[in-house]
């Protein structure tokens, strides 16, 4: 274990970001040089804070099985090298866990019970972003090949773990992505200051130099249909995620201004990276409301600072959550508490218990404004706190409902479970022989980490149905759900 007196002596401390006034004029990650050398001068000390508590119910939190107090006892030792193979042993990507994952691990942590968490998030990302630099992670290519081929649909974070999981077991496996360049949800859908693009890329370049082989801007249910797919392919893993947005159809939705979050975050990423977009939908000089509460919105405030909204309004239809965490949402489950990202340090307003009833157009047929109502906490309108705020670019960032049926699905013909997800038995095994599935695509929406976790597992079930047994590691059931109450 760390220092045995570490959490009685060291509180709980965090990186300085950059000034806000810095950072907002540029796209750049909000830690000077990046968090992990940001984290470095406290890490160590950080790491000392981890208690010999028994049970490590950060294990708990964690889907992934991350064997969190041993590279915390690590870096405190200063023993890098153990550390980078402890977070490895059970993460295939933990520069973007430390960047993007809300750390589930650290409501669980055993010593958040009376004082602060450890920043475990902070520790495992100050490992990997020390590991690069230091040349540390290294390709892993097999030692020999199966002679059997794997097709993963889908290059988010399930695809890619499961991809990487089976290169690694000698198969030869190609990830196809429907976008022009591979990442998913990574390179288009989380800005470039939440997490810069090379930390992706470099990523990539391992695992192609391991043997993966990468497949972008096809169309996978088009171009390439799904009869040509379980033909060429020994076994299909379908990642695709859960990209049908919800929507809010209230009268008038079909004005112009009114876009899904995953219109606009994806052409301002490309922007930032000095594409050029034909048509961008811009926040500059509009009054912006974003509709949705949580980190997507977040992502759609800072870019829209960034572009030089004039206004930007956030609203929720839930109540204010308390800054502690709840009585009903005890530990070590995770609590809806009050979060100030880094985005919301760098302005906009944030709206409470509001449904929107209405909205308002000009002449043109582009939206001008919003109709709200307060809400109780059944959701039920109160009577007379109706308003209006002005807004000519409105962005819905409220979640998804599952994956996209008509294309690849539909040919395929697998079986969907009573929430529209592609159903799938306790080995990742879809209702078509070969076809296995991975992340939010059967999941449902839900965090990088558990996606992860799934690629990890699916990749373990597909090596035994290829070959008979596998070394591969399982760390979740398609059934395991988080902790609640």
């Amino acid at each position: 274990m760390a220092d045995p007196k570490g959490f009685l002596k060291n509180g709980r401390e965090v990186a300085t970001r950059r000034v806000v006034e810095e950072r907002v004029k540029d796209w750049n990650e909000v830690y000077p040089d990046g968090i992990g050398r940001a984290l470095l001068p406290i890490i160590s000390t950080q790491a000392s804070r981890c208690m010999d508590c028994g049970i490590p119910f950060c294990h708990q939190g964690c889907p992934l099985g991350n064997i969190i107090p041993e590279w915390n006892d690590l870096v405190w030792r200063d023993d890098w090298d153990g550390a980078i193979e402890r977070l490895h042993a059970t993460n295939n990507f933990p520069e973007f866990t430390g960047r993007l994952c809300p750390a589930p691990c650290e409501t669980a942590c055993v010593l958040g019970i009376n004082q602060d968490p450890v920043t475990i998030k902070n520790v495992e990302v100050s490992i990997i972003d020390r590991a690069w630099e230091s040349g540390a992670v290294r390709p892993q290519p097999p030692e020999w090949l199966s002679g059997r081929t794997v097709a993963v649909i889908g290059s988010g974070p399930a695809g890619l773990a499961a991809a990487q999981q089976l290169t690694r077991a000698g198969h030869t496996v190609a990830v196809y992505e429907r976008a022009d360049k591979i990442g998913g949800l990574l390179r288009y859908g989380i800005p470039e200051f939440k997490m810069e693009k090379k930390h992706l890329d470099r990523r990539l370049d391992q695992m192609r130099r391991e043997g993966t082989v990468f497949r972008a801007g096809v169309d996978v249910g088009g171009t390439l249909t799904g009869d040509q797919l379980t033909e060429r392919y020994d076994a299909v893993v379908l990642a695709m995620g859960a990209t049908q947005a919800r929507d809010l159809p209230v009268p008038g939705r079909e004005l112009g201004g009114i876009h899904q979050a995953m219109e606009f975050l994806p052409q301002a990423n490309r922007v930032a990276l000095g594409e050029e977009v034909e048509g961008q939908i811009t926040a500059t000089d509009r009054d912006v409301v974003i509709i949705g509460g949580g980190d997507t919105g977040a992502d759609c405030l800072g870019t829209s600072i960034r572009q030089g909204a004039r206004s930007i309004t956030q609203l929720e239809i839930m109540a204010q959550p308390p800054e502690d965490r709840p009585s009903g949402q005890p530990w070590p489950t995770y609590p809806m508490t009050f979060k100030v990202s880094s985005a919301h340090e760098e302005g906009g307003d944030r709206m409470y218990a509001v449904s929107t009833q209405e909205f308002l157009g000009d002449d043109d047929g582009h939206v001008s404004g919003l109709r709200l109502i307060e809400v109780d906490a059944k959701f039920q309108p109160i009577e007379g706190s109706e308003r209006e705020i002005p807004a000519q670019l409105v962005l819905f960032a409220m979640g998804f409902t599952g994956p996209e049926q008509p294309g690849l699905i539909e040919q395929l013909g697998v079986d969907l479970d009573e929430r529209g997800n592609v159903a799938r038995d306790a080995s990742y095994a879809s209702s078509v022989d070969g076809v296995f599935v991975a992340g939010d695509v059967g999941r449902g929406q839900s965090l990088i980490v558990w996606a992860i976790a799934e690629g990890r597992a699916a990749a373990s079930a597909v090596d035994t149905w290829l070959t008979g047994s596998t070394t591969l590691p399982s760390p979740v059931r398609p059934t395991d759900r988080p902790l609640v109450v």
